[in-house]
C-alpha cells in the first residue's frame, strides 16, 4: 500500500494538467498535455529507451567512479584534522561549481561522447560521498574508540573493524545524495558532449517538441528514482546486522 501512495499526487497532478491544457487555461505551448506526453513515450520509444539507456551507463559509472573515489578520500581525510583543513575545500569546490560552466571545459580534456558525461556525473555526485563518509568515520563511540586503543589495536584494525562498520549508514545515505545528483550531472554534461537524453531534450527544444522534452524529463526523472530505491534497498539489507562488528 505504501508503494501505491505517492502514485496519487502523481497521477492528481497529470489529471490536473490534462485538464488545464485541454481546457486551454495554459496554453499547450508552455506546457504540454500529460496524454501528449505518454503518446510521446509511445512514439518515440526507441529514441527515448535509446538515451534513457546511455544516461543510465553514464550515471551509473559516474557514479561508482564517486563512490570509490570518495570512499578513499574519506578515509584518508579522516585520519587526520591537518588533511581535512587542507584538502575538503576543493571536495566542496567540486560542489559549488557550476557544471553548464564546467562542461565546455570537460569536452575539450576529455572529448565528446560518454567519457565527459562521465566526468561531468562524478564531479557533482563525488562531494556528497566525502562529506558523508567523513561524517560517518569520525562517529564512533569515544569508549569505544579509548577501548580499541586499550587493547593496541592498530589504524588498519581500527578503520576496518569499528570505524567502517559504523560509517555504514551514512556512507549509504552519501550514495543514495549521489545518485540522484549522478543523474544530473549526467544529463548535462550530455547537452554539450551530446549523446542520452540530454541530447534528445536539445534536439527536441529545437524542434519546438515540448511533448517529448517532458517525456525525456520523465524518464530522467524515473532513472534518479530507481537508483536512489535500489541503494536504499541494498541499505536495508545489508544494515540489518551493520552493528556487528566483523572479525
Amino acid at each position: 500500500m505504501n508503494f501505491l501512495l505517492p502514485w496519487i499526487p502523481f497521477l492528481a497532478l497529470g489529471l490536473v494538467v490534462e485538464v488545464l491544457v485541454r481546457t486551454e487555461i495554459v496554453p499547450s505551448y508552455l506546457l504540454p498535455a500529460t496524454s501528449d506526453v505518454l503518446v510521446s513515450l509511445v512514439r518515440d520509444h526507441k529514441e527515448l529507451l535509446g538515451g534513457l539507456e546511455s544516461t543510465t551507463i553514464a550515471a551509473v559509472l559516474g557514479l561508482l567512479l564517486s563512490l570509490t573515489l570518495g570512499l578513499f578520500a574519506a578515509v584518508v581525510l579522516s585520519l587526520s584534522e591537518r588533511l581535512r583543513h587542507a584538502f575538503l575545500p576543493y571536495a566542496v569546490f567540486f560542489q559549488t561549481v557550476p557544471i553548464i560552466a564546467l562542461a565546455p571545459v570537460l569536452v575539450i580534456w576529455f572529448g565528446f561522447g560518454r567519457p565527459t558525461v562521465m566526468a561531468s556525473a562524478f564531479i557533482v555526485s563525488v562531494f556528497p560521498m566525502i562529506a558523508n563518509s567523513i561524517a560517518g568515520l569520525l562517529s564512533p563511540d569515544p569508549m569505544l574508540l579509548d577501548l580499541f586503543r586499550l587493547h593496541k589495536a592498530s589504524r588498519f584494525q581500527t578503520l576496518w573493524k569499528l570505524r567502517l562498520p559504523t560509517a555504514m549508514p551514512s556512507i549509504f545515505t552519501g550514495l543514495k545524495i549521489a545518485a540522484g545528483l549522478a543523474v544530473i550531472g549526467a544529463v548535462v554534461g550530455e547537452f554539450v558532449a551530446g549523446g542520452g537524453l540530454g541530447e534528445v531534450v536539445d534536439a527536441a527544444r529545437t524542434q519546438q517538441r515540448l511533448d517529448k522534452v517532458f517525456a525525456a524529463v520523465l524518464l530522467s526523472s524515473f532513472l534518479g528514482l530507481a537508483l536512489v530505491g535500489l541503494i536504499d534497498l541494498v541499505s536495508k539489507l545489508f544494515l540489518r546486522s551493520w552493528m556487528r562488528v566483523p572479525k
